[in-house]
């Protein structure tokens, strides 16, 4: 019999900003932990170019991005971690994109049940932006919480960018 599923107990207020850092950090090694069935590690430093980014807005009690970024053969490889496919499968690199929304969008949903704004805030739809020379840029009205993370032997960038 599996063990059950903790239930996420939300914060009865809005948790300071000053902690939302750490949070996001946990959130998304959770989500990575239980929906693609892999650890990923925080790491430091740059990441190079990206080719698949997902955005996640966030509105209501605050006005927020949730940006994952990766690379083609990381996005491939986390679809077919999650459908549990060989990477090599046609239908992996068909679903990657649409995995990498999946992964952000319950980042940015359980992030923000987490740090007491739950139904204060919804979620759009994710979006994915795919190429080889682009770069995703937001207004500079926005304060960023930019973390690295490692999953086998590629790089992520998972970012918020919450509007001032």
């Amino acid at each position: 019999m599996a063990a059950p599923v903790p239930k996420l107990v939300e914060p009865t207020q809005v948790l300071p900003q000053a902690q939302w850092s750490g949070i996001l950090i946990e959130t998304a090694l959770e989500v990575f932990s239980i929906m693609v069935g892999v650890s990923v590690q925080v790491t430091n430093g740059s990441a190079s170019p990206m080719a698949v980014t997902a955005v996640v807005g966030l509105g209501g009690a605050i006005r927020a991005n949730f940006i994952l970024q990766c690379s083609s053969p990381c996005a491939t490889q986390i679809a077919a971690q999650m459908m549990g496919i060989p990477p090599d499968s046609p239908d992996s690199q068909q679903a990657a994109c649409d995995a990498l929304g999946e992964v952000s969008n319950i980042i940015a949903g359980y992030f923000k049940a987490k740090v007491g704004l739950g139904e204060a805030c919804m979620l759009s739809v994710p979006t994915i932006i795919t190429g080889r020379d682009y770069q995703f840029r937001s207004p500079r009205t926005y304060d960023r919480l930019e973390q690295h993370l490692l999953y086998d032997k590629e790089r992520l960038v998972a970012t918020l960018e919450i509007a001032k």
